[in-house]
């Protein structure tokens, strides 16, 4: 067991290196737009991204996933994909170019900012046209160009942004037209296997395939962004700005669970039908709780230090932004349990009930929709943040639910419990709103990481091969160290 949890985590780090560096890349942003934007500006960026990934989800309307579903017939199925995605992409972008004004007031940003729709609308359009070529790439097992040109398009997108912001004191205008530029050179970097030829029936099937997919898709991004544009409507432009700079803080959690996920999958499908197969998924969703939650205690410790860390003289995130700090601690926990909802995928998944998981997501959209009307009025940005946690908390119940029917997985309840009980205690001071000297401050901070496993010992939440496990492994590492010196 031990050997297959170890060989999940070497795949982990493997399958999300370019995920984490273009995230990485893209987080590099967050902080020099709370320095050359208002929050108020950086409230529009955000609203604006947040509706684009929405439209993204019509735009592509699942069939990347279905050409791969069809990479049989790789020939036909590209082209017929691909002219569908042409095609609608046209028609899509052409009604909001033709209407920027309506489209923008609708939106909560003013007519006076319809110059940025018709960004949208072409940023939309070149990533729609493209989605298919990345996904041939995947299938073709390119993953190094897929890599390459990801960066490179991510980095180019860095570094114009800051031209456009600092050089040319471009504004928020400057923001999508890096975008639009970076989105092109995506377009002419990837290569493409496009014939006008369409295949009636292959487009059925694709259909078929596909069309399912979006409404699963929008509930997932309805739990993920949806807060930005009802905190536009109840609070306005400045709260979305100082809460976006501050949500992003939870890139770090938002790392980790990504690489996971994209080993998980592969790991869990080629062990389903083997003996063992649930305790080994039970453990790895044990120890998953453990390593993220000693993780998202330490983040949320040490975050605002982080931000208000000063660089050059100036502070990592400018002091406009410090107010929405107390978020990001419930944003790291709401990841957290985003984790754990796609650990609990994985028996819907094996047992190919996936209309489960669509079940979950729209469950979760319902939940972050109400909770957002709901508490934004009372708390303001402190509002979204516990709107995000409770919808993670039910696409998890759910997916455990019904998993439960088709897979059952032995989950370790009580000691998931007692990980959480231990959080909790070690975290009390600092939830009561303690606050000593600084050096005080520092000095609980991290005695109470350090106590975490310890009290994990104390409570008896390892078990007997475990505790066995650790012991050799601090044999041999002090054993090598006596050996070194």
């Amino acid at each position: 067991m031990f050997t297959e949890i170890k060989k999940l985590g070497a795949e982990s780090m493997v399958y999300g290196l370019s995920t984490v560096g273009a995230r990485l890349l893209n987080f590099l942003l967050m902080p020099f737009y709370t320095h050359y934007l208002l929050p108020a500006e950086y409230g529009v960026v955000a609203a604006i991204f947040s509706y684009m990934a929405f439209l993204n989800i019509i735009y592509q309307y699942g069939m990347d996933q279905a050409y791969m579903r069809h990479y049989a017939h790789k020939e036909k199925a590209f082209s017929t994909a691909y002219s569908c995605v042409l095609v609608t992409s046209i028609l899509f972008s052409l009604c909001l170019a033709v209407f920027p004004s309506f489209w923008a007031e609708l939106g909560g940003i003013g007519a006076v900012r319809s110059n940025l729709v018709l960004y949208a609308a072409a940023i939309l359009f070149l990533d729609s046209i493209n989605v298919l070529p990345f996904a041939d790439l995947r299938m073709a097992h390119k993953s190094f160009y897929f890599a390459g040109v990801r960066m490179l398009c991510i980095t180019v997108n860095v570094i114009l942004n800051i031209v456009f912001l600092v050089r040319f004191n471009m504004g928020i205008e400057g923001v999508f037209l890096a975008n639009l530029l970076s989105s092109l050179l995506s377009v002419l970097a990837v290569p493409k296997r496009f014939s006008f030829a369409f295949d009636r029936e292959l487009f059925r099937n694709l259909m078929d395939y596909a069309l399912p997919l979006v409404p699963a898709g929008l509930g997932a991004m309805a739990v993920q962004v949806i807060d930005r544009p009802i905190l536009l409507r109840l609070a306005g432009e400045s709260a979305v700005g100082v809460y976006q700079a501050n949500y992003r803080l939870g890139i770090f959690m938002v790392l980790v669970v990504t690489m996971f996920d994209q080993a998980w999958r592969p790991f869990f499908i080629e062990r389903a039908d083997k003996p063992g197969s649930p305790v080994v998924f039970a453990r790895i969703l044990t120890y998953f709780a453990f390593a993220l939650i000693w993780l998202a205690l330490a983040l949320s410790f040490f975050i605002p230090d982080l931000a208000r860390l000063q660089v050059a003289g100036r502070a990592l995130i400018h002091q406009n932004y410090w107010p929405g700090l107390s978020i990001v601690p419930v944003v790291l926990f709401a990841y957290l349990i985003n984790g754990i909802y796609v650990n609990l995928l994985a028996p819907l998944i094996i047992a190919k009930k996936t209309k489960f998981i669509m079940l979950a997501t729209l469950a979760g959209a319902a939940v972050s929709v109400g909770a957002n009307f709901a508490l934004i009025p009372v708390f303001g940005i402190f509002g979204p943040p516990w709107a995000a946690f409770a919808a993670y908390c039910v696409m998890a119940f759910v997916a455990y639910y019904y998993g439960r029917r088709f897979f059952p997985v032995p989950y370790e309840f009580r000691r998931l419990g007692l990980l959480g009980f231990v959080a909790l205690a070690l975290a009390a001071p600092a939830l009561a709103g303690w606050r000593p000297g600084s050096q005080a401050w520092l000095v609980y901070r991290l005695l109470a990481l350090a106590a975490y496993p310890f009290f994990l010992f104390v409570v008896g939440f390892f078990l007997p091969e475990e505790k066995e496990k650790s012991l050799s492994m601090i044999l041999r590492w002090t054993s090598g160290r006596k050996i070194a010196v």
